[in-house]
């Protein structure tokens, strides 16, 4: 732990703490400390970004002044780097409908929790932007098409070129072009929280409290209530979504007056936007920095956005690019019944070892690159290993058979073991060097394999060839 938040709390309380908790963090480069005193406790926050710290502090003095629910600052270190706060607890509102995540079904209890959460939002939005100087938000201060372009792009680089899924960049940018232009159509002068969602609200006596606003800035008000009932693994059904807009809208009717169908026109927009914007921190969090959390999120993002495709008119090339994403097997949600299934997966070394859609860090992985390789004679170059004339290649040359046999004992104990254990997910990926010959006869090989030894689903995905399938024994056909 960082020595000047300890220094700083002991400063704050006038004794050594008795007690010092590491909290756990989330998709920030923020940490978290819990103080322990004789007779109170606090919060000590240590951020790699001053700015921000800087930020957050300005935002949570004046909302507080203003007696919104938020935690109070303590102290602050002179440079910025660490703060205490109030403690509000451990029980974040995400937590807090568990239950309702997991079954689809919110209890009146759940729902109470949230409606009184998201009519607490136009509180911020319009009482917060009241002498809120915005030239102190991070790191822009209002939400203007140079953020949101970054937005777009943020999603195109971090989790849209991954996938694989070929695109016209020209088309794409143009479409992004258009999407800004609809998103800042209407000007605001109100705050917007925009990282509003249930993980960001402390339940503390039954009573909701909002952290993470350092991110906030001027912009519109949809945003932040498209955040809040489009949070994917809120995993909320279409009733308990139109109940949450109808509490922001009756919390709304003091500040302004607008019908639910107009402001449902505008949120299905941003609604939009926001998954996009999720879609490329889940990238960058969870394929680029490997943090698993945010890669088992994807398929509820997924979720999300195949919903909303059919109501988006205005970008219709990126409509088009999102449908084939939606498409993709590997994003299909795990189903919760306990049924194991196995991603075989082929590749080329040249664009990387594939990414493990479920978190569970990519599980086998066969080099195919010693093996006979077909690509080097002009008759097959053309061709993949799925290719008849590649198959009789292989017939002739039984190393590639051989190799197989050698990997099959090890994922055989691997999937009997999964299957025991009630786990959901297991990944085999074979690599050569272009990802079209070895690697394809292999994985073909080893999907049939473990579809006809055990009956489990299997999902043999060849990356580099855009091609995915689903094995189940009745398909299966005689292996050598």
């Amino acid at each position: 732990m960082e020595e000047q938040l300890y220094r700083l709390a002991e400063q704050w309380a006038g004794e050594t703490p008795g007690r010092v908790e590491r909290l756990a963090g989330a998709g920030s480069n923020r940490s978290y400390y819990r103080f322990g005193f004789c007779s109170k406790s606090c919060v000590g926050v240590v951020g790699t970004s001053a700015d921000e710290n800087r930020a957050f502090v300005y935002l949570a003095k004046l909302f507080h002044s203003k007696g919104l629910p938020v935690p109070e600052v303590h102290a602050v270190s002179g440079d910025y780097s660490c703060y205490l706060q109030d403690d509000l607890g451990s029980l974040s509102l995400f937590d807090a409908i568990k239950q309702g995540r997991e079954s689809g079904s919110f209890s009146d209890g759940e729902r109470a929790l949230l409606t009184g959460a998201i009519a607490q939002l136009p509180r911020f939005q319009f009482e917060g932007a009241k002498s809120l100087d915005f030239s102190q938000c991070y790191p822009q201060p209002s939400f203007n098409r140079r953020t949101v372009l970054w937005d777009l792009n943020y999603f195109k680089y971090s989790f849209l070129k991954l996938t694989g899924v070929e695109f016209r960049e020209d088309l794409l940018e143009n479409d992004f072009e258009t999407l800004a232009t609809a998103l800042l159509s209407e000007e605001s002068d109100t705050f917007m929280y925009r990282d509003f969602q249930s993980r960001n609200v402390m339940v503390k006596e039954d009573k909701p409290y909002f952290i993470d606003f350092q991110g906030g800035r001027r912009g519109p008000i949809y945003y932040d209530v498209a955040s809040f009932t489009g949070q994917a693994k809120a995993n909320f059904p279409t009733g308990v979504k139109d109940e949450l807009i109808r509490a922001y809208l009756d919390a709304l009717k003091p500040y302004r007056d607008i019908s639910e169908e107009l402001f449902c026109e505008k949120l299905w927009l941003f609604s939009f936007f926001r998954t996009l914007q999720v879609l490329g921190a889940y990238g960058f969090r969870g394929y680029i920095e490997q943090k698993s959390h945010f890669v088992q999120s994807i398929p509820f993002a997924i979720k999300q956005l195949r919903a909303l495709l059919p109501t988006i008119t205005q970008t219709p090339y990126l409509a088009a690019v999102l449908n084939e994403v939606a498409k993709l097997n590997r994003f299909a949600p795990m189903p919760n019944t306990g049924g194991l299934i196995v991603t075989v997966t082929s590749f080329s070394y040249h664009k990387g070892i594939p990414n493990d859609p479920s978190g569970n860090g990519g599980g086998f992985v066969f080099d195919c690159r010693a093996l006979p390789n077909p690509g080097r004679y002009d008759e097959y170059k053309q061709l993949t290993g799925c290719d008849r004339p590649v198959i009789d290649f292989f017939a002739q040359h039984r190393e590639i058979y051989d190799f197989i046999n050698e990997t099959k004992p090890m994922v055989n104990r691997a999937v009997g073991v999964y299957m025991k254990r009630g786990f959901n997910s297991l990944m085999v990926s074979f690599g050569c060097t272009g990802g079209q010959h070895r690697s394809v006869f292999a994985a073909g090989q080893m999907a049939a394999h473990i579809s006809q030894t055990f009956g489990v689903k299997v999902v043999l995905n060849h990356r580099e060839q855009k091609i995915e399938q689903i094995f189940s024994p009745s398909k299966i056909t005689g292996e050598q």
